[in-house]
């Protein structure tokens, strides 16, 4: 069994330092552990990120690459950037907020050591406000790779925050491309559109953070053009047809006009549960 993975990470100034601290812990602590965590500062960061990660680096010495950029360069550039250090074909992605369960990346590995042509996995995630045992909503996949690719043809189908992918298949079709809040959903179409085999694990992997407004930044015309532009890529890649993309653009453009809170009910009660 395949047991070598790397971990990716990216972290910038906004950052706070007790849950980057929280995050790295709970990728350190897994069941089956990484031989190689590699952590983007994405920008010069505060005193107290990069104390919290001289500490850690410290006492794992030899495990961590520390890739520091001079300048703010946005995630997919921070990612990318970052996936071209990892050492192993395998790598589990990771949020600097979050907080991944023991047993994720082992779940994960066993799908790629029962699947060859699998490129990428991910699962479940539990949403919370600040205390990650007081869950508010469960984010639920498609499981089997032909119900991933009806998904995707709507809404994004993995969570990004726990994803495992081979670094070879997201090299392959060009890795991340900068399109704020969908740079994760553009590589999944890419992917699937080339005929790579996708995942998901019917359990939850990651508890995620969404006590950090997450629902006021998914409003707003900003936040609508980026997903339409989105949506065109998806068209021009022939991966949806033009009513698809029609129906798609008003859906998204109408969940980003209306006020946070229905917004926020939406989510909660249509495209989130427990």
């Amino acid at each position: 069994m395949e047991q070598n993975y790397s971990v990716l990470m990216s972290v910038y100034e906004k950052e706070k330092p007790e849950y980057l601290k929280e995050a790295i812990e709970s990728m350190l602590n897994q069941t089956i552990c990484t031989n190689d965590f590699v952590l983007v500062c994405d920008g010069p960061l505060t005193p107290k990120l990069d104390f919290v990660i001289h500490v850690i680096s410290e006492q794992y010495p030899g495990l961590f690459q520390i890739v520091r950029l001079k300048k703010n360069r946005g995630l997919g550039t921070a990612l990318n950037i970052g996936l071209k250090k990892c050492k192993n074909e395998l790598v589990a992605r990771m949020d600097s907020d979050d907080v991944s369960l023991p047993y994720r990346c082992e779940l994960q590995l066993k799908e790629f050591n029962k699947n060859s042509k699998l490129a990428f996995c991910s699962g479940d995630i539990a949403e919370f406000m600040t205390d990650a045992k007081v869950i508010q909503s469960i984010r639920h996949v498609p499981v089997q790779y032909k119900e991933i690719l009806l998904f995707a043809k709507k809404r994004n189908p993995m969570n990004h925050m726990a994803v495992m992918l081979k670094k070879s298949a997201v090299t392959a079709v060009g890795g991340y491309v900068e399109i704020n809040f969908a740079e994760d959903y553009y590589l999944w179409v890419r992917m699937l559109k080339k005929g790579y085999e996708a995942a998901n694990i019917g359990e939850i992997l990651v508890n995620v953070r969404i006590g950090n407004g997450m629902y006021k930044r998914r409003g707003g015309m900003k936040y609508a053009k980026n997903i339409c532009i989105l949506q065109k890529k998806m068209l021009e890649l022939h991966f949806i047809n033009y009513a698809q993309f029609v129906i798609n653009c008003f859906i998204r453009i109408g969940g980003s006009i209306i006020p946070r809170r229905i917004r926020q009910y939406l989510y909660e009660s249509r495209l989130r549960r427990i």
